[in-house]
């Protein structure tokens, strides 16, 4: 990180201060005059939005049309606002593995794609720069700032893939000012606390599903860190992982809430009361399959995000397939972002199951999660196949403990009304892990 990128971090962290201190009427203020610019440059910019919008440019938000990464993709080309790029070339980059700016001025990040063909989204250098401001943010409220004095050591456990976001924005952030040991989360557990224990970070970044596994490693006493922080992001962080790592190293673990499409999404306070949502960077819609809105305190079934600060491919009410539930209360910091009180995965992540009717019947992630987490593994992913569940498990060594997991999803499964598949427990040494390195909870192969 140059000494140029490192002022415009900071310049942007003290503007990003200053709104945390704002009235929520100030807030909502500057969130109307941010939404009119996006759309007046769209509208000027974009043949894509023209078309979409048409005849609507006058409409409220909450009455234009939901853009899904689908539409995104295959319009991607009129959808950015600089008629020099083009998709087919961002393509050719990838597969000739070149890396650098995009003609000079974009960060190219793409999605893993696994859901389908991976969404590739742009961010110039200014836009760049408030996506790094976004993931400090996040670190600021744990207590983490960037310190010219002091030289920080980070180990991040994630992905190595280098058009990932969070291995672009590492890559941007090296610096004199910190050290960081990034590892991939694909490589075996033991290498991995090898390599951490050798390192010994003041601040620890992973994968909550490996995150996991780290702290099983520390309680039984392989891994010896002291993190003054640790953070996880881009999976669900369940109750038991938690309280696991809290077990672990004590109440110092900050979750965050962040997509390739926005970068940061909202971010844990000193508080651990939620995740405070970055209201003046991206306007969140929770709703439901219909894309109504869902009422406070209730989980929708995706959410739309506008992105107030991209203008190289704006993003109006575009869908990520989380659910997340907001909550009404007011955190003590004194901040006037909402909260999120719970994060239970992606539309993707639901499964279906048949009813003795014939019908079918999908399950949310959150049944599966509270009947996991009353298991004590260093690990767990559900598959389901076409001949039932296969329950992945690595750190079990209880075949009493497992025979009471297959009664327990069974009972649950049944109260749903849905006929109970087969459930098959398999134990493994280490759950298998995608090529970005996350490791899904829950999956659906036919």
């Amino acid at each position: 990180m140059n000494i140029i990128t490192v002022l415009k971090l900071l310049s942007n962290l003290r503007v990003l201060r200053t709104h945390e201190h704002w009235t929520r009427a100030q807030l909502e203020t500057y969130q109307n005059q941010q939404l009119a610019q996006l759309r007046a440059f769209a509208y000027q910019h974009s043949a894509f939005y023209r078309q979409f919008h048409q005849g609507m440019f006058d409409k409220p938000l909450s009455e234009l049309p939901v853009l899904t990464k689908q539409v995104l993709m295959a319009h991607f080309d009129e959808l950015v606002t600089d008629p020099k790029i083009r998709l087919a070339d961002i393509h050719k980059r990838r597969e000739e593995g070149l890396d650098g700016r995009y003609l000079g001025k974009y960060w190219i990040n793409a999605t893993s794609g696994s859901t389908g063909s991976p969404g590739i989204f742009l961010f110039n250098d200014e836009e760049w720069s408030t996506v790094l401001a976004s993931f400090t943010r996040g670190y600021e409220w744990a207590g983490v700032r960037i310190n010219l004095t002091h030289r920080s050591k980070i180990a991040i456990v994630s992905s190595v893939t280098p058009w990932h976001m969070s291995y672009v924005v590492g890559q941007t952030l090296r610096s004199p000012w910190s050290t960081t040991l990034r590892l991939s989360a694909t490589e075996p557990i033991d290498h991995i606390v090898q390599q951490l224990n050798d390192w010994q970070p003041e601040v620890l970044i992973a994968y909550a599903s490996m995150m996991r596994i780290l702290a099983v490693e520390q309680l039984e006493n392989r891994l010896h860190l002291t993190p003054q922080v640790v953070f996880t992001s881009s999976e669900v962080l369940t109750d038991e992982t938690r309280r696991l790592v809290e077990t672990a190293w004590g109440k110092r673990l900050f979750n965050q809430y962040a997509a390739t499409e926005t970068a940061g999404i909202a971010a844990e306070c000193e508080h651990h009361m939620g995740l405070h949502l970055y209201e003046d960077l991206i306007l969140v819609e929770n709703v439901d399959e219909h894309n109504r809105p869902v009422p406070t305190g209730v989980y929708g079934d995706k959410v739309l995000v506008t992105v107030l600060f991209n203008r190289t491919q704006p993003l109006i009410r575009y869908e990520i397939g989380d659910s997340i539930r907001l909550s009404d209360r007011t955190d003590a910091c004194g901040r006037p972002f909402r909260v999120v009180e719970g994060i239970q995965g992606r539309q993707e992540d639901m499964l279906h199951f048949p009813t003795a009717e014939g019908k079918q019947v999908a399950i949310h992630p959150n049944l599966f999660h509270q009947v996991m987490d009353t298991v004590s593994v260093s690990g767990w992913q559900i598959i389901h196949r076409n001949d039932g569940l296969h329950v992945l498990l690595s750190g079990s060594n209880s075949t009493t403990e497992e025979a009471k997991l297959v009664d327990d999803m069974s009972r649950a499964l049944a109260k749903q009304g849905v006929v109970v598949p087969s459930i098959y427990i398999e134990p493994v040494d280490t759950i298998p892990r995608a090529a970005n390195g996350k490791a899904p909870l829950i999956r659906s192969i036919s």
